[in-house]
């Protein structure tokens, strides 16, 4: 019912605040007609009580006539032998109405009577009081209507035009304050909008005031930031990606094309070899970037207890063009994914095999964590740029002046995959050459 009477936050608010004020305005109401209503007949029975005196007085005075002419809605008087002595004109000839007798010690009773036909069937108050004289005890019976429940016209009428004006007014006012603390939302809404429309800085307004939307719009300006991060990412990932994927293809192409030119002269046999050398580069590329996507995607990892020392004597027994030393403390155990901390050591091993003079030295030790070091004797990288190495299709220009083979993706890979094991790998301080240290949590017995 809420959402066909209205959509918006708005008017869903305001018109659960305007039922809220009808529902307190009809308690409000009904209670003080309930007070308005006892006070109207207290102050009714006592001016009956008042008015029934007079016939009393005239009956101890000897005064009494057949009629009584009183402001009320009827009078009998009962003499002492049970007949009707006096009445009011609209009671005249009717028999006696009650048999009600007064209170034997305050000689007066007050009592409530209905379906009396002489009063068409409405409810009456009664007042009887009895009086002494020496011929014996009359009773004297006086009639008044009961206050409706309404006590009046004017005051139901009251009560429903100013329930009315307290609805209109809270809907009006709850309607006001809502647009208003709304405003900011919808200026952030509108602000959405034009994000999605155009190419503009992603931020949204934020308000100087209203804490809570104020939070909304700073966090919102936080995912923005992230967002536009990552768009940037995935625009320099995805030129990057075809800049690197096209020059094999682009020197597949070229090799084709010449030996096109001169099918008879050329050595297919060179040719090949230099075209499958251009398609394992591709086919590199091709799985680091699978890889990069299955660690984006959150792939399911196996872990188990590995040893450290063990993997890295079992990596580096493959022959390299560069010596590799390594100095391995046993028992440094890790909770991890043996095939993917395999797959970092060879990406450090091959890096650091393209940069180093001679020698890769490669160590496994305890230091509140596991510790993998990767040290080789080459160049070195500046500090400057220790990040800037871990950037996806990044390669330094002396790496590429030195080395084409590489896919700019391996180191990339490999801090991937530290991460999955909550790990941190970085570049650090050396004596020379690149030190890519690598830190895991330890096994915990």
């Amino acid at each position: 019912m809420i959402a066909r009477l209205g959509k918006s936050i708005r008017a869903r608010l305001a018109l659960w605040a305007s039922v809220a004020m009808a529902l307190l305005c009809l308690m409000a109401g009904a209670a003080i007609l309930w007070v308005a209503h006892d006070a109207a007949t207290d102050i009714r029975t006592r001016e009956l009580v008042a008015t029934s005196r007079r016939p009393i007085h005239w009956i101890k005075q000897y005064e009494l006539t057949p009629v009584v002419d009183l402001p009320l809605k009827g009078v009998q008087v009962i003499g002492p032998a049970g007949q009707v002595a006096a009445s009011t004109p609209n009671l005249a000839g009717s028999p006696r109405l009650s048999r009600t007798l007064p209170d034997p010690v305050r000689s007066e009773r007050i009592d409530e009577v209905c379906g009396l036909p002489q009063f068409h069937g409405e409810c009456q108050i009664m007042v009887v009081s009895r009086v002494d004289r020496a011929d014996g005890a009359w009773l004297v019976y006086a009639f008044n209507s009961t206050v409706p429940w309404y006590v009046s016209p004017a005051a139901i009428g009251s009560a429903a035009g100013m329930s009315v004006l307290l609805v209109m007014i809270t809907w009006f006012g709850v309607s006001k304050v809502v647009a208003r603390t709304l405003a900011p939302v919808n200026e952030i809404t509108e602000r959405l909008i034009e994000i999605t429309q155009r190419e503009e800085t992603m931020r949204v307004p934020v308000p100087e005031n209203a804490d809570e939307v104020k939070a909304l719009a700073e966090a919102a300006n936080r995912m923005l930031a992230q967002m536009e991060a990552a768009i940037e990412q995935q625009r320099r990932f995805a030129s990057d990606a075809s800049h690197d994927l096209r020059s094999p293809i682009t020197a597949m192409r070229a090799e084709l094309e010449a030996a096109m030119l001169a099918p008879q002269e050329t050595d297919w046999c060179d040719t090949g070899n230099r075209l499958m050398a251009s398609l394992n580069r591709l086919q590199n590329i091709v799985t680091d970037l699978l890889t990069l996507a299955k660690l984006d995607a959150g792939a399911p990892a196996a872990f188990e207890p590995v040893d450290l020392a063990e993997l890295v004597a079992g990596e580096t027994t493959r022959p390299r063009s560069k010596k590799v030393i390594t100095s391995l403390q046993p028992g440094v155990v890790v909770m991890g994914d043996r095939l993917r901390l395999a797959r970092l050591l060879t990406n450090l091993l091959d890096n650091a095999e393209r940069h180093a003079d001679s020698t890769i030295l490669v160590t496994v030790r305890r230091n509140g964590k596991a510790v993998l070091e990767v040290l080789d004797d080459g160049a070195g990288i500046a500090p400057e740029q220790r990040e800037v190495v871990f950037r996806r299709f990044t390669r330094l220009d002396a790496s590429r002046s030195r080395d084409a083979g590489g896919t700019g993706l391996g180191l990339s890979i490999a801090r991937e995959i530290a991460r999955l094991h909550q790990g941190t790998l970085k570049i650090e301080d050396s004596d020379v050459g690149a030190r890519f240290v690598l830190r895991i949590p330890i096994r915990q017995d």
